[in-house]
């Protein structure tokens, strides 16, 4: 059912600290999961409707917050409810401006059952990037069925255990794309990030374990920072150990591309049957121009493109707090 904030008390009616309470409870943002099947046309519709109630609640926020409340006299549920204004004005600023939320991913493979990862994400502070889920490892997730079937076959049988195969994801942030691979492929995944990220992903990995294990998957962990060997897992001493490498939205400063292609040569086995999968958003110039620079690098490697696609997807990076579509630039590599 919809909310119209006409039907909310007013201020200028003085209601009790607990009406407005309740008000503003129902008013919570909710973490939103993306649809890529999603049309154009529903999006477009979809934004516009959410972004004029948006400025409904937005102005209804702002006239308890700058309200002294004068008619309630409990100075503590004052506080409560200023405070619960404002949480619920920061919700509307985008993913950064909201705290710790939780959110149930579906997937609906024909390469498994029906499943859901359980994925949390703490508040996004600094350049801790890696504690929110992109939507392009959603995307990349919901397509790891068809691409087992076009350009992994040689790798993987479907709907059958593959635990004999290792696989590695860099740069794992939340831990979602990763995960899935594990439950739908069947395989052994090792997930990696920072070493700041690696406690939130351990939380992801050991909620969502259960799941994974049940469906035929495995998943480990390892700290890992690509150009160094610093601080990384000592699994990692070893090199060219996987057959397939993934990699989910991870260009997005000026030494990234030469820090992604390193880690792929460094832990791709060396075998010409071993695969690489990257999905990089197209967000702007700037990630355009990462991309190109990766490419570049690659070219002067053992490593060549053996397939090249741009799919849309969707993702809520944006202030307005709205999901956004955003086209993502899909490449599978294998060694010459």
């Amino acid at each position: 059912m919809s909310i119209s904030v006409a039907d909310f008390p007013q201020v200028w009616q003085k209601p009790s600290s607990e009406e407005l309470l309740a008000s503003l409870k129902r008013l919570k943002v909710e973490p939103s999961i993306w649809s890529p099947g999603t049309s154009r046309k529903i999006i477009i519709e979809t934004y516009q409707n959410a972004a004029q109630l948006r400025r409904e609640v937005v102005a209804y926020l702002s006239s308890i917050i700058k309200s002294n409340l004068g008619w309630i006299q409990d100075d503590d549920e004052k506080e409560a409810l200023w405070e619960e204004a404002s949480r619920r004005l920061s919700e509307r600023c985008g993913r950064a401006g909201m705290g710790e939320i939780t959110r149930r991913w579906p997937f609906e493979s024909q390469a498994s059952s029906p499943f859901e990862l359980i994925i949390r994400e703490p508040p996004i502070t600094g350049d801790s990037l890696g504690l929110k889920t992109w939507g392009s490892s959603y995307l990349l997730a919901l397509l790891l069925d068809k691409i087992a079937k076009e350009s992994l076959s040689h790798l993987l049988k479907l709907r059958h255990s593959n635990q004999s195969l290792d696989v590695l994801e860099l740069g794992s942030g939340t831990g979602l794309l990763g995960m899935a691979a594990s439950a739908i492929w069947q395989v052994n995944v090792t997930l990696t990030d920072l070493p700041n990220i690696m406690p939130n992903l351990t939380y992801n990995t050991e909620k969502n374990r259960s799941s994974i294990e049940t469906l035929g998957g495995r998943v480990d962990l390892g700290s890992l920072t690509w150009g160094s060997d610093d601080n990384n897992a000592e699994r990692f001493s070893k090199k060219n150990q996987f057959k397939i490498v993934l990699a989910a939205d991870p260009l997005y400063d000026d030494d990234h591309p030469e820090l992604l292609s390193s880690a792929i040569h460094a832990h791709l086995m060396n075998d010409k049957d071993a695969r690489a999968v990257i999905m990089v958003p197209q967000r702007d110039l700037i990630t355009k121009k990462l991309i190109a620079n990766f490419l570049s690098i690659m070219a002067a490697s053992d490593l060549i493109i053996l397939k090249e696609l741009t799919l849309v997807g969707q993702d809520d990076w944006d202030e307005d707090g709205e999901n956004s579509e955003i086209e993502c630039w899909l490449a599978i590599f294998g060694r010459q």
